[in-house]
């Protein structure tokens, strides 16, 4: 009778603990693992093949020049009539699909994190995270913006204009302009890019 008393709440105890299993990976993290494999199965099948610690922003280049043969994205050529013309969606032409630059940002993202996952203290710098994949980004980004007449604007900017000026009218109410100043910083609240 006493060996089958210890038993049944070890039983009991036994469904609650699988309860605690691991959650699922997530997305994002199901997309990483996916995007870090393919790189490798790029560098694998390359030629001559490519070891991870070879590795370096110009076969990242490559890897992201590569994955244009599957766009989906119309990249118009200078010559071609729909050259900057937004209002064309998918016009017939000869010009290129290409992958879309906001995917292959956030690609490289995505790839960035898994490779410092992976880093051990002896291994080279992110490839990644080179300077020359930066530029590259920034080529593809405005290449395809003149494409499609789309002109991407630094918002940053216009955001730091206005906190500036804001920060100028708190500046003249101190020193004593208390109604002309408040007046300023409600214009300026009123023309912040966050109020429209």
């Amino acid at each position: 009778m006493d060996a089958t008393g210890p038993s049944e709440p070890t039983g009991r105890a036994d469904p609650p603990a699988a309860t605690f299993a691991p959650p699922p990976p997530s997305r994002y993290e199901s997309q990483k693992r996916r995007d870090w494999n393919t790189f490798l199965q790029y560098l694998r099948t390359h030629q001559p093949p490519v070891s991870l610690p070879q590795c370096g922003g110009a076969h990242v280049i490559e890897f992201l020049k590569y994955l244009d043969r599957f766009g989906k994205t119309k990249v118009h050529e200078p010559g071609c009539a729909h050259f900057g013309r937004p209002e064309s969606p998918d016009p017939p032409c000869p010009c290129p699909l290409n992958q879309a630059w906001g995917s292959l940002d956030a690609l490289v993202g995505r790839l960035r994190a898994a490779h410092d996952e992976r880093r051990t203290s002896g291994e080279v710098e992110n490839p990644f995270a080179d300077r020359a994949v930066g530029v590259y980004l920034r080529e593809v980004k405005e290449r395809q913006g003149k494409a499609r007449g789309v002109a991407y604007r630094k918002r940053w900017k216009r955001k730091r204009v206005a906190s500036t000026a804001a920060g100028s009218s708190a500046g003249a109410d101190k020193r004593g302009g208390s109604s002309s100043s408040s007046t300023a910083a409600g214009d300026s609240r009123s023309s912040s890019p966050a109020a429209s």
